[in-house]
């Protein structure tokens, strides 16, 4: 059982119980997060569905800062060169449980 959901301009597959470092979100005191933007749910193997109504639900489990990626631009022959970092935030998400169309699934514990 997965979901497709989208949060941060980019789209994940999730499963119960799966760990995804996600673009940064606010989360509230309680430290639960819900993504509203669910794209699919494949509740059978070899099926997939889209919902009418759906969320799924995640806690937060820490934040941090990716890899440096480096950026490096050349000019040739004009003596120009230019490096530049960048670490981009994230912040790591256990997904609890996918709710669709009143069925809801959760992780095994």
């Amino acid at each position: 059982m997965y979901a497709v959901i989208r949060t941060g301009g980019k789209q994940y597959r999730v499963a119960p119980g799966d760990v995804v470092k996600i673009e940064s979100v606010v989360s509230e005191e309680d430290k639960a997060v819900e993504f509203n933007d669910v794209l699919a749910v494949s509740g059978d193997p070899g099926t997939m569905t889209k919902p009418a109504t759906a969320k799924v639900t995640a806690e937060v489990l820490g934040e941090g800062r990716g890899e440096k990626i480096l950026v490096f631009h050349l000019k040739r022959k004009k003596q120009y060169k230019k490096l530049q970092g960048h670490r981009q935030n994230f912040t790591e998400v256990r997904i609890k449980a996918i709710e669709a169309d009143g069925v809801t699934y959760t992780a095994a514990q």
